[in-house]
C-alpha cells in the first residue's frame, strides 16, 4: 500500500480521516504497519477537552498509542528486527542522554516523544515510525490484539511490580475497576498476591473484577448530605476495614494500595486503609489538586509514590506474563471496530457502553484493510 490514512483530531470534538505522507525512518528505526490499536482514556480526553494538564492540542494530531503491528521496513542500523516481525510498540521515544534516561528512569525524560501527546502524532494510521528497540517481538502464542494490550498492561506492571515492588503473599487494594485497574489486579495475582480487593462504585465493574482477578470487592457507601470529603473518606475507610476485616498492622493489613481512579475520596480512603509502613501508588489522573490526610500519611510512614507510564523492563515482563498464561487479556476486549468505524469506537468508549447496552472495558480499532474479527 502506498497510502497512509490517519485518524486525526483537528480540534475539540472534531475528528476526521486524512491522508498523511508515509513516514521516513531514521537509521535506527523501523516502519510498522499498525494492525491493532486500543482506545485509551487519554485519547478520549483530548477529543473532549483538547488538553491533559500542560499538554494542549494546538494543531491537528493523529490519535492512538496502544498499538501493535508488523514491521514493513527497517533502518540500516537495525539488527534486532526484520521485515514481517509481529511487534508490540512502546510509544515513547526518549533522548537517552539526560540524567533520567541514564539512571534507568526514562519515563521521566523531559524530551520524550510520546505518541498522541501534543504536539506528536499517534499511531492510528496505516504506518508509524518507531525506534527499533521500542518494538518487542510477540511470541507465536500471542495475537496482535494481545500486542496492543501490552501498552496498558505495561502501565499496570510499572505501577504494581516496578514502583509498588509487590511481593508474593502480600495484600493489595485497587481503587477503580476500569481497564488499568483491572490490569493492576491481574498483575498482582500473577505475582502471587494473597489478597486483591477491587473498589468501585459501579456494580457491573465489581462483578467483572471478581471473575477476572480480584479475590474480594467493596462498594463504597454514598456521601451523606453536608458531609465533607475528608469526613466521608474516614467513614468509608472504617466501614471498609470492618467489612473486610482489614487491620492497620500485621498480616491482615494492606501492603499496597493502588489508586487507578483519580478520585479524591479514593485517594483519601486509600491512605487511611494502607497498613503502617505500607505503600500507596497514585496511578489514576483526576483533579490536578486534591486534599489528603497528610498527618495520617506521616505517622503511618506510608510510602506515597506516583506511577507514570512505564520504564525499563515493563514491556518485557508484560509480554512474559501473558505468554506464560499468567494473565489473560482477551476478556478485557469487549468491543472491536474497523478503521473506518473509529468515530463510532470513540463514541462508544466515551459513552461507556455500546448501543446494545454492553459495557465497554476496552475497545480495539483495527488498522486499514484489517478485519476487526481477525485478532491476527
Amino acid at each position: 500500500m502506498s497510502d497512509n490514512p490517519a485518524f486525526v483530531l483537528r480540534k475539540i470534538e472534531d475528528v476526521a480521516y486524512e491522508q498523511r505522507p508515509i513516514p521516513e525512518i531514521k537509521d535506527d528505526e523501523v516502519l510498522v504497519a499498525v494492525k491493532k490499536t486500543g482506545i485509551c482514556g487519554s485519547d478520549v480526553h483530548y477529543l473532549v477537552a483538547g488538553r491533559i494538564g500542560q499538554f494542549v492540542v494546538e494543531k491537528p494530531m493523529i490519535l492512538g498509542h496502544e498499538s501493535a503491528g508488523i514491521v514493513t521496513k527497517i533502518g540500516p542500523k537495525v539488527r534486532n528486527l526484520k521485515v514481517g516481525d509481529r511487534v508490540a510498540m512502546e510509544p515513547g521515544a526518549t533522548c537517552r542522554v539526560c540524567d533520567d534516561c541514564k539512571r534507568g528512569r526514562y519515563e521521566l525524560c523531559p524530551e520524550i516523544i510520546f505518541a498522541a501527546t501534543p504536539p506528536y502524532d499517534g499511531t492510528l494510521a496505516r504506518y508509524y515510525p518507531i525506534p527499533a528497540d521500542l518494538c518487542y517481538k510477540l511470541p507465536d502464542n500471542l495475537t496482535l490484539e494481545d500486542g496492543a494490550m501490552m501498552e496498558p498492561l505495561s502501565v499496570a506492571v510499572h505501577s504494581v511490580a516496578n514502583i509498588g515492588q509487590l511481593r508474593a503473599n502480600q495484600s493489595v487494594v485497587v481503587f477503580g475497576a476500569g481497564p488499568v485497574g483491572l490490569l493492576c489486579m491481574a498483575v498482582a495475582r500473577a505475582l502471587g498476591a494473597s489478597r486483591i480487593v477491587a473498589v468501585d462504585i459501579v456494580p457491573s465493574r465489581l462483578e467483572f473484577a471478581r471473575t477476572y482477578a480480584a479475590t474480594e470487592t467493596y462498594t463504597p457507601p454514598k456521601m451523606e448530605q453536608g458531609e465533607t470529603r475528608l469526613a466521608y473518606s474516614e467513614r468509608n475507610a472504617k466501614a471498609m476495614m470492618q467489612q473486610l476485616k482489614i487491620e492497620e498492622r500485621g498480616p491482615a493489613g494492606i501492603d499496597l494500595v493502588v489508586d487507578a481512579s483519580g478520585a479524591e475520596v479514593s485517594i483519601q480512603t486509600g491512605i487511611h486503609i494502607a497498613k503502617h509502613g505500607g505503600t500507596f501508588i497514585q496511578l489514576g489522573m483526576g483533579q490536578a489538586e486534591v486534599t489528603i490526610p497528610v498527618t495520617t500519611l506521616l505517622v503511618k510512614e506510608i510510602n506515597f509514590k506516583g506511577s507514570f507510564r512505564y520504564g525499563p523492563g515493563d514491556y518485557q515482563l508484560a509480554i512474559a506474563l501473558v505468554s506464560q498464561g499468567k494473565i489473560d487479556l482477551k476478556p478485557l476486549i469487549t468491543h472491536r471496530f474497523s478503521f473506518d468505524q473509529a468515530i463510532q469506537a470513540f463514541q462508544t468508549t466515551r459513552a461507556g457502553k455500546s448501543e446494545d447496552g454492553k459495557p465497554v472495558i476496552k475497545a480495539v480499532i483495527s488498522g486499514p484493510d484489517v478485519s476487526p474479527e481477525d485478532p491476527l
